[in-house]
This record gives C-alpha cells, sequence and structure tokens, in this order.
C-alpha cells in the first residue's frame, strides 16, 4: 500500500471562541485506497481532538457523513482520495444549514419537516402482533422501494436552490419523497393526512425541478422524480374535486 501527503483544508468554527468561521489547513498522510472519512480520522486521533464532524456507519448507510467536498456535497465515507489526485482537499459543513460546531450542523429544522410528512405507515385497521403484518406483494412494494432508500444525508437540502432561496420554507427532497414514498404503499392511507403539507406552497408547488437532488443523492432516490409524481397526484385530486362525487 502507498502512502502520500495531502492537504486536507477544513472549514473551523467554535461558537465559544471563534467569530466567524475559517478554514484550516492539516497535512494528512494517508494511504491511497483511504476516503476522506479517513483522513479527518487521523487529523482528529493524531493531529487535532479539537476538529468535530459526524460518522458512524463508514460504508454510506448512515448517511451521518455528508458535507461538502470540493464544492460538491457528499458522504465523506464514499469521496475516495484518488479522486483527487492533485491532494488539495476541501472539506466544508453542509450549505443551507447554521453550523453548529466545524463540519456539524443544526438539522433541527429538516426534523421537523420530516416529522410533518407523517413518514410512516398509517394503516387503514390497526393490528396487534397477534395478527400479524400487514402484507403486500414483491410487485406493491416495487412501487416505493426507490424511495424507501433515503438515508437522510440531507446531501439533498445542501444543493436544493429552492430551499436556499425560501430561507427554508421549501419542505425540502428527502422530506417529500418519503411522503410520496409511504403514499405509494399499498399498506398506508394516509395520503389525505399528509396532503395539507405536501401539496401546500411550501411543499412539492416550490420545488422548480432543478434536478440537483438527485444527481448528489448517493442512494439514487431520485427526489426530484417523486416530487413531480405527487405534483401530478395534487392536480388530479384538485381537478377532480369539481367532478360529481369528488372529494373536496
Amino acid at each position: 500500500m502507498s502512502q502520500r501527503i495531502i492537504q486536507l483544508e477544513v472549514l473551523r468554527y467554535r461558537p465559544e471562541q471563534d467569530e466567524k468561521p475559517f478554514f484550516q489547513t492539516y497535512s494528512v498522510p494517508c494511504e491511497e485506497e483511504w476516503v476522506v472519512l479517513d483522513a479527518l480520522n487521523v487529523v482528529k486521533d493524531d493531529i487535532d481532538q479539537t476538529l468535530s464532524y459526524r460518522w458512524s456507519c463508514h460504508m454510506f448507510v448512515c448517511g451521518s457523513c455528508g458535507m461538502v467536498i470540493n464544492g460538491e456535497p457528499k458522504l465523506a465515507c464514499k469521496a475516495f482520495l484518488t479522486d483527487y489526485p492533485d491532494g488539495k482537499i476541501r472539506v466544508e459543513p453542509l450549505a443551507n444549514f447554521p453550523i453548529e460546531r466545524d463540519l456539524v450542523v443544526v438539522i433541527d429544522d429538516f426534523v421537523e419537516k420530516l416529522e410533518s410528512v407523517k413518514p410512516y405507515i398509517i394503516p387503514k385497521e390497526e393490528k396487534t402482533i397477534a395478527q400479524g403484518e400487514y402484507l403486500q406483494t414483491p410487485a406493491q412494494l416495487m412501487n416505493f422501494k426507490q424511495y424507501s432508500m433515503c438515508i437522510n444525508c440531507l446531501l439533498c437540502y445542501s444543493v436544493c436552490p429552492q430551499y436556499g432561496l425560501t430561507d427554508g420554507a421549501f419542505i425540502g427532497p428527502a422530506a417529500l419523497a418519503l411522503a410520496h414514498r409511504y403514499n405509494m404503499d399499498s399498506r398506508d392511507v394516509g395520503r389525505s393526512a399528509r396532503e395539507h403539507v405536501v401539496a401546500s406552497y411550501e411543499g412539492v408547488w416550490e420545488c422548480s425541478f432543478v434536478g440537483a437532488c438527485s444527481q448528489v443523492c448517493p442512494k439514487h432516490v431520485d427526489p426530484a422524480g417523486a416530487i413531480q409524481q405527487s405534483k401530478f397526484s395534487s392536480a388530479m385530486d384538485y381537478l377532480t374535486s369539481f367532478l360529481p362525487g369528488g372529494k373536496k
């Protein structure tokens, strides 16, 4: 295994002592097959124990290590050093979120928005454990499986121009994609309970379909596509409400 020295430029911000964020550069010895997260761990373990960032699984499953790497929102555990042959890497916290400390951002706004779309199955009737599971066919599963792969890494929020331009008013890609996931689930009857959020102006209609969210998604969820499908469903609901027997 060959080793090289990379220049890791990290945005630092410690609110108890820093007036504003600043960049600090570390010379980090790294193995060629490492990812950016490995380099950050070397800094944390051997160079500067004050550096703060989130990570957990190291296998792009948990979504914790989302950050901006050389200007692009990525998971640090999926950003290989071989993709940066000049050895100069700039790491910043996710855009569009307040910085809590260094590379850690405050995600309270996202959590509130996620809760608002009721991201769980609302069944037609409750079952006890003794009554068994809510069953569905493989074909029914495939209707929404893609949208269930979201790991809440927030890369889509960091790159979404509408979320940034509306100062966080937009419900956002991940939350709306998960709402669509449950609306498409054959076991769920909660669409009407989500509609006042999903079909609101701050919901799907705020999306201008730039599509950047789908481009950066590490799990290929395609939140932009989910939002457009929700727009169609919402429009159809509105139009059919004028027909005899339509739901107002």
